[in-house]
């Protein structure tokens, strides 16, 4: 890839992260190097253990400091945990103007601005910080359809409005 490329996964369905993670072990596989930023994802957990176990050829980097949900958070903690994204976002900028990644993937950077965490005007230095020849992805519930035009492809994932409002039939041959 001689160009920069910017991908956005969005909307209110499942498996944004999954496509994201998907397409940067696809990349790793083809000997590019991938750096996975997570944000909202609390400190611990199964996901994390687990893309762990990709490095090193997918390095993954998690600012958070708390286990609980942003939203569980008490004031001063909340207070605490926007400055550990923010040291996240600068991270992400260097990574971009150092050109340290041929892929990388910001994985829930799109609920921030809904968290009041950042504005969408935020991620607009990152978008501009992508070099030639390096992938962008960014992921999270919100549409954040302000940075359209500045991307190269946006998927929404929306829940399936059929599969929410339906009973489960056991498979019959």
């Amino acid at each position: 890839m001689d160009k920069k490329y910017i991908h956005m996964y969005c909307g209110t369905g499942g498996g944004k992260s999954s496509a994201a993670i998907g397409q940067g072990i696809k990349s790793a596989c083809a000997g590019k190097t991938v750096f996975v930023v997570q944000f909202l994802k609390g400190k611990a957990g199964s996901e994390l253990d687990f893309l762990k176990r990709l490095e090193p050829e997918i390095k993954l980097f998690s600012f958070d400091k708390f286990d609980k949900q942003f939203a569980d958070l008490s004031e001063e903690e909340k207070q605490e945990e926007m400055s550990h994204i923010r040291n996240g976002l600068n991270f992400a900028k260097k990574v971009l103007v150092t050109s340290e990644c041929d892929v990388l993937i910001l994985d829930e950077i799109l609920g921030l601005p809904q968290k009041g965490i950042i504005s969408v005007e935020d991620i607009l230095p990152l978008i501009e910080a992508v070099g030639d020849g390096v992938e962008l992805i960014m992921t999270g519930i919100d549409r954040c359809e302000t940075l359209w035009p500045y991307v190269d492809e946006v998927t929404e994932v929306k829940t399936d409005y059929m599969k929410e409002n339906s009973y489960s039939q056991p498979f019959q041959n």
